[in-house]
Formats: structure tokens, sequence, C-alpha cells
């Protein structure tokens, strides 16, 4: 395969099927800008912030992307190129971007609350709460394990920890100068250009500074500065960092696709496919729980029913940032699986466990972004800084949305004293620091985490199934979220199943407990939806009778 077709026969997919499909689903949703958002009904400076659609554009795809569209393909090369590819862009056009931008404009009509909320509305109280314990222990879970990678990081990279700094600083002065000047355009477009060079001079100022510190204080380092993050004005630190760190991924895609296009590098991984891997199972479910970011992600659900909609100025920016985010991060997942296609099958089986995909990675497109003229340990190491970043922007996201989370599942409760507790966000946020505070102390996320590629994808299922009763309650044909939320659960249910029996077998006993009660709690949600389509379908029969007598 030659890696200039390739890339050009992905681009070309991936926009017709921007103008294609994704106005075919914004027709089925029925966008209108004539609906006010909840980000201009139910502004307050914190949470909900009416904004530009360049900036939500950024802060979603930051906050979706992190290293999961770069780990998960890379990873999948191991049951071949061709199959991973294939997933990719089937998985991204049909069931991501659809998933993501459904689950957006859902909560945009439950006023920007998450998909739990829009659980118990469409299909009960129960299964809110089902849904939120669930969501709040996965969040937690990536905030303790992304919290452990990147300290780790900054102890062995020093200079990556000073340029993070240095962006924070620099996402802070862009949110009050942006805020200040928030109606110039003109301003707008000054302060991004001087941001992204500021931003990507800090690469450069960083290996002057190293910042030197230890495990456990970057750990602390780390969590207070998600408090804040989840605390502050979304405007203030969250949101800006994570549209000029964007432009880090930008850059990214840019100069791998530039160099592509200059070096043309042979592909050397065979064509194989591989029905089984040795280490990682059989090709069904494995592959489609590897590949989740790029493909489809229950995370991103609780990214666009969390924060992005609650930024989003009028409904047709969720195509936009919903359907157009996730294709970006799609392209994102083919340039992985490309970065590993230019070293043979042996180096790649070898290195894959050794090494690591991220190392796999920065590699592989390292050499590629060489072709255009800087050297290929600067361009592996702007490659490996640009994989940090992103994890930091999941860490803080992370943070927020558990803190949304933990406020929701308090604002039905009717002691007026526990719900106003709960619903502050100081204490939620203070709630969910500990929670990972705890589970870091344990280190049981490194045992944890495998099962977590299935709950991830039950995630997605859920979400789907949910905007499926949304949309069936309101009289929409639902076959195009439909078709994917049975395939997803296919997926899900399958890999959980093997999950129980191989750990059962292996006598890791808790593991295979875990796998069950999800696989439970999947049975118990789609149970009570069905009964809440049967209830709905009860009432339209009677309310019919009622009036024909």
């Amino acid at each position: 395969m030659n890696l200039i077709v390739l890339i050009i026969i992905s681009v070309i997919i991936l926009i017709t099927a921007y103008y294609t499909y994704g106005k075919y689903v914004s027709k089925k949703l029925g966008v209108n800008n004539a609906n006010t958002t909840p980000s201009n009904t139910l502004e307050d400076g914190i949470d909900y912030v009416p904004t530009k659609t360049p900036i939500v554009l950024g802060h979603h795809f930051a906050s979706i992307a992190g290293a999961g569209p770069i780990i998960g393909p890379v990873i999948a090369v191991a049951f071949g190129w061709i199959p991973a590819i294939i997933w990719i862009l089937i998985g991204g056009i049909f069931f991501g971007a659809v998933h993501d931008m459904t689950s957006m404009l859902a909560s945009v009509r439950h006023q920007g609350k998450s998909i739990g909320y829009v659980i118990e509305r469409q299909i009960g109280n129960k299964g809110k709460v089902l849904f939120l314990i669930f969501s709040f222990s996965t969040l937690i879970l990536i905030i303790g394990v992304f919290a452990d990678i990147i300290a780790k990081t900054f102890v062995n990279n020093p200079y990556v920890a000073s340029a993070s700094i240095l962006f924070i600083v620099l996402a802070v002065i862009f949110g009050f100068v942006n805020k200040l000047f928030k109606n110039s355009k003109y301003a707008f477009i000054i302060t991004s250009i001087i941001g992204v060079i500021l931003m990507y001079f800090f690469i450069y100022l960083g290996t002057f500074i190293p910042i030197v510190l230890g495990y456990n204080v970057w750990i602390i380092v780390l969590l207070v500065y998600a408090f804040i993050a989840s605390v502050t004005p979304v405007t203030l630190l969250l949101q800006p960092r994570d549209y000029l760190t964007s432009y880090l991924l930008y850059g990214l895609i840019i100069a791998a696709v530039v160099g592509i296009l200059i070096a043309n590098p042979e592909v050397k991984m065979d064509s194989d496919i591989v029905i089984k891997s040795p280490d990682l199972g059989y090709i069904f479910p494995v592959l489609f729980v590897t590949v989740a970011c790029g493909a489809i992600s229950g995370f991103h659900s609780l990214v666009a029913s969390g924060t992005t909609s609650k930024q989003l100025d009028k409904e047709s920016d969720a195509k936009v940032v919903g359907f157009g985010g996730m294709l970006i991060e799609t392209f994102l997942a083919i340039l992985s699986v490309i970065a590993v296609m230019v070293i043979s099958r042996k180096d790649y089986v070898t290195r894959l466990f050794s090494d690591g995909p991220v190392t796999l990675f920065a590699d592989g497109l390292g050499k590629i972004i060489s072709a255009i003229g800087i050297s290929e340990e600067m361009a592996s190491s702007f490659v490996a800084l640009t994989v940090s970043a992103f994890a930091l922007t999941t860490l803080d996201t992370c943070t927020r949305l558990a803190r949304f989370t933990f406020q929701e599942h308090f604002e039905g409760i009717e002691n007026n004293k526990l719900k106003k507790a709960g619903t502050n966000r100081y204490i939620a946020t203070s709630m969910v620091v500990l929670s990972s505070v705890i589970l870091l102390s344990t280190g049981e996320f490194n045992v944890l985490w495998p099962i977590f590629g299935s709950a991830n994808q039950l995630l997605a299922a859920l979400a789907l199934l949910t905007v499926a009763v949304w949309l069936i309650k309101n009289k929409v044909s639902a076959s195009f979220v439909l078709i994917p939320m049975y395939i997803m659960f296919a997926v899900a249910l399958s890999s959980l199943c093997l999950f129980a029996i191989t750990n059962f077998q292996n006598g890791t006993y808790i593991l295979a407990v875990l796998a069950g009660a999800l696989f439970v709690l999947a049975i118990v949600l789609l149970w009570l939806a069905k009964n809440s389509l049967k209830n709905e379908e009860y009432k339209r029969s009677s309310y019919c009778q009622g009036k024909d007598k």
C-alpha cells in the first residue's frame, strides 16, 4: 500500500462523510438555530458559557483525543493494519461521529445535563443512578491512571513538565484577554495567532528550564491543578488551555501529512490479517474494544454531554464540534496506524510491549515528520510532548466531568441540606479528588485498567441506547442510532463475558466479578429502556382510545 494513496483516500472519505452523512444526521435530529441553547438560557460564567465555535471545537477535540486514538490503533495493528483501518473509518463515521453528535444534542435539549440526566428523563431514576455510579467510577479511574502517567512522564522528562506549566500560564492569560475583548472578532484572531506562536516557543524554552520534582510531589501538584481547573470558570483555564493545546495536535497532523507527501515512506508492515493474537486474543471482539477513541468511545459521551454541551452557542455547532471533531480524531487514529506501518511486523511485535505503543508512535511518526527538514530526534520529542500535553487535558476535563456527575446525583435529593452540600462545586470536586487519592494510594488501577476497555465500549452502547429511546419517544426513526447500538452491545457484552471467564479461570476473582457486574448492569438498563418504551406506547394507545370515544 502506498501511504500517499492511503492518506488521500482517507481524507476524501472523511470529508465526504462530514458533508453527506453529517447533514443527514443533523436533519434527523432536527438541528435548528432557532432553538436557544443552554449556554445562553442558563449562562452562569462558570460552566454555562456561550462560546465561539473554534474554541469549543478545540476544547472538545483536546478532551476526547488524549492518548486514546494513539494507543488503541497502534495496539490493534497486531491484527493487521487492514482491519484496523477499515474499523477506524467505518466506526468513526457511522458509530463514533453519530454517538458524539447525538449525545451532545440530546444534552443540549435537556438543559445541558449529562447522559445520566437524559436517562432519568427518558428511562427512569433507577437507570440514572446505575449510570451515574458507573460513569463516576470510570472517571475516577481515568483521573488516577492519567495522574500516574503524567507524573511519571514529568519525572522522566523535566522539560515536558516545564513546557506544560508554561502552557497553563499562557492559557490563563489568553482566557483573560479573550474575555476582555470577547466582542471583537479581530482581537480573537490576533490573540489566537500570538497564543499559538508562544505555545510552540514554550516547547523550545522548556528545554532550558527543566523542573525536577519527585513522583509524589507531582501527584499532589497535578491533583491541586485538577481541583482548580474544575471549580474555576471554564473560560479562565480549561477552555483556553484545551483550545491552544489543540493546535499542537493540528500541527502534528499537518506535519505528518506533509512528511508523507514529501518522503512517501516505504510500508514495511505486511498486509496479513491475524484472526487470533497470542497476546490479545481473537479479532472479535478485541479489535473493536482496543480501537475505541478514533472509532467510537463511550468517554466521548461524557465530554459531549458534560462540558461541551454547556458551551455551544447554537445548535448547528453540534455538527462541527461533535461530528467534525470525531472525524478529526478518526484521521489521527489513521496516522497512528501509519506510524507503525513503516516498521516490520517483527520489529513491531518485539517493541510493542517492551517500548510501549506511545514510543512506537513517536518514533514512527518522528521518522515521517523528519522529512520536512528537522532532525528525527527533535521530531520524535515533539510527538511525545504532544501526547503528554493531551494526557493533561484528559485529567482536568475528567475531574470536571466527575464533579458534574457527583452534583447531578444530589440534585434529586429531597433533603435540602444534603442537596446543597452535594451540589456545591467545591465539595463535589473535593470528593472527586479524595476518591482519586484513595485509588492512587492503593495502586489497584494497574490491575483494574484492562477491564475498562470493555467498560468504555459498554458506556458507548448505553449512550446510544439513551439517545435511541429519546428519539423514539419523539417519534423520530432511530435506525441510524439503533444499528451501531446493537453492534456495540454485542462487542461490549461479548468482551465482558470473555473477560469474566478468563479471569475466573486464572483465579483473578475480583476482576471476574467486576466484569460480571458490568454485564448485569447493561442487561438491567436494556430492560428498563424496554419497559420505558412499552409504557410510552401504552400511554399513546390509551390516549388514542380515549380520543376515539
